[in-house]
């Protein structure tokens, strides 16, 4: 059985065992047909309150808060939208896009005029949000269960915030998009690190599809509704990255109806565990880095036996990366049991440590096994992980089931009670 694993820009195809091979892939929906016309929908015929052209008067000022590079949101399509809904009511020299990056690092002037397109770079001012400079902050107060809340302060000061995203599982915040273009996403770092702690990334509520009583979400939306938002867009995409359905309105009614239509795409039943999981990490930009791979490894832990074996196809152009912790804290300990237990008995929380966090909870059940094109094999040893060349003939030589995830964390497969 041969099988397309998103992989990079170019994708991979690797070679199966056919008589034990189980592919899961999220249902299929069409593309719009029209994706402009089908955002002009979302805006004007809003799930909850009036369109987004009503809700704007002349002279206000606007803050647009949008995805970094490493997501894979049309942002050259959503952006120029809601721009042309505003055109005749808002001047576009009282308009600031804001890159939401957490706590990754700002994207680079090549790499803005890629996400957004020149038209929008050369008229709208685009600013990298930066968690750790304390002047581009504003204390908004505590919210959610006592989180300190600092935000990007042309946000805060703005007299229109509109977030744009899009929704998907995601593997501790329940689905991404909606109130995460807020908090942890234009958050200063003190913010996202008790969004981040040990406690609630352990909770085993802080996991796919959850949202209500999800720790970490139930703080994400509590620190939205508290700041504010005058307009959220969020749309569905297929694997080609195309919009599938878009939404837009109130935020939280907004989100909910997002969520459920990502939920029926990306969530499928599985009756029992697999011995092997094979994933990816949903081919570029997610799989940039080894970081992001996480993601994928999550959706394959989900269906993997204990003791099983994950192998997740991560092209990881951007190493580790060398930006951020994460790497620092993943090498800190001898062994994934060691690095588990250490931050989870951590009182003060170390940036990225999350992502360890969650890694290291995997590897202590299950076996994984990274393809890459970037990193050595000395690289994965010192994040205590093997490499495969060719994970077709990795599968052939392990018993057992097989599972494949091409899309990895695009598909989140859940065992059935």
């Amino acid at each position: 059985m041969r099988v397309d694993l998103a992989y990079g820009t170019g994708g991979l195809v690797v070679d199966l065992p056919d008589d034990r091979t189980t592919v899961i892939t999220p249902v299929a929906r069409p593309a719009a047909p029209d994706e402009a016309a089908e955002l002009r929908r979302a805006l004007r015929e809003p799930v909850a309150g009036p369109p987004l052209r009503e809700r704007v008067r002349p002279g206000q000022t606007v803050a647009i808060s949008a995805c970094d590079g490493t997501r894979p949101q049309p942002r050259h399509l959503m952006i120029p939208a809601i721009l042309a809904e505003l055109d005749g009511v808002t001047d576009l020299d009282d308009v600031v896009i804001l890159v939401a990056t957490g706590t990754h690092r700002g994207n680079s002037a090549d790499e803005l005029r890629k996400m957004f397109g020149d038209e929008v770079v050369d008229a709208v001012r685009i600013v990298n949000h930066d968690a750790r400079d304390s002047s581009s902050l504003r204390w908004m107060g505590r919210h959610g269960k006592d989180v300190p809340v600092w935000l990007n302060r042309e946000w805060a000061e703005a007299d229109v915030r509109i977030t744009t995203g899009f929704v998907e599982p995601h593997f501790f915040a329940g689905f991404s998009g909606g109130p995460k273009l807020v908090a942890p996403g234009l958050a200063a770092l003190e913010t996202v690190l008790t969004l981040h702690d040990a406690a609630r990334i352990g909770d085993p509520r802080a996991t796919w599809g959850v949202i209500e009583g999800n720790p970490v979400h139930d703080d994400v939306r509590a620190i939205a509704a508290a700041t504010g938002v005058t307009f959220a867009l969020d749309v569905v995409l297929d694997r080609e990255q195309r919009i599938v359905r878009a939404f837009g309105g109130d935020l939280p009614q907004m989100h909910a109806a997002a969520t459920a239509a990502a939920r029926a795409v990306a969530m499928r039943p599985v009756a029992e565990p697999f011995d092997v999981v094979v994933t990816t990490n949903a081919g570029f930009p997610l799989d940039q880095n080894l970081y992001q791979s996480v993601k994928g490894m999550s959706a394959a832990a989900q269906v993997v036996k204990p003791g099983g074996t994950i192998i997740c196809a991560a092209e990881c152009q951007d190493g580790f990366p060398d930006h951020g912790s994460y790497r620092e804290v993943l090498t800190s300990a001898a062994s994934p049991d060691a690095l588990f237990e250490e931050i989870s008995r951590r009182a003060e929380t170390v940036p990225d440590q999350w992502q360890v966090q969650i890694q290291a909870r995997i590897q202590r059940t299950a076996r994984v096994i990274m393809h890459t094109s970037y990193m050595s094999d000395a690289d994965l040893a010192e994040a205590h992980l093997e490499q495969t060349g060719d994970i077709g003939r990795t599968v052939h030589g392990l018993p057992g089931r097989v599972c494949v995830l091409p899309e990895g964390p695009m598909t989140i497969p859940y065992l059935t009670p």
